[in-house]
């Protein structure tokens, strides 16, 4: 082998560990998250208030929010995941590894939605940020946003795990 050649497959074969190597911890099973119950408060001034409920896993811990829903192929409309952020923080999200898409909700400590992100696109290394301090982000369905009518100002809401929601 050349040893030009022999260089480019070295640094190829390094490239590809320390791309695998980037997930610093094993990855979890979803059933291992903790859940919430989750609602969504939208407010219309033509048809007043609706609730919408989804079942979340909660991203918890700095391992689990590295997960996220990473290699996830399907997610049904009324699931999703929330990304707590203690103390609350500008936040940037990605979609490395996530074959879905998805819209990121980006919730300000008041618990209402300040940003919403529709249909982040699936693989991509974008970053997509909340510009402002958020306490959490929630991830639902691609397409679910847009499809409930939900807006920035929604009152978000959850039980289970978290206790401070």
């Amino acid at each position: 082998m050349k040893p030009v050649r022999k260089l480019v497959l070295s640094a190829c074969l390094a490239a590809a560990a320390l791309a695998c190597s980037a997930q610093s911890e094993p990855m979890q099973d979803l059933t291992t998250f903790p859940r919430a119950s989750l609602a969504i408060v939208h407010r219309d001034a033509a048809h007043g208030s609706h609730t919408y409920r989804f079942e979340v896993w909660i991203a918890d811990t700095p391992a689990r929010a590295e997960q996220g829903l990473m290699f996830v192929s399907d997610l049904p409309e009324s699931s999703g995941m929330v990304f707590p952020l203690t103390p609350p923080r500008v936040e940037r999200m990605w979609m490395k590894n996530t074959y879905i898409e998805l819209d990121m909700l980006f919730v300000n400590a008041a618990g209402r939605i300040s940003k919403i992100a529709p249909r982040a696109q699936p693989l991509k290394l974008d970053t997509l940020s909340s510009d402002a301090p958020v306490s959490a982000v929630v991830e639902l369905r691609g397409g679910e946003a847009a499809k409930l009518g939900l807006s920035v100002g929604d009152l978000v809401s959850w039980r289970g795990a978290d206790p401070g929601h």
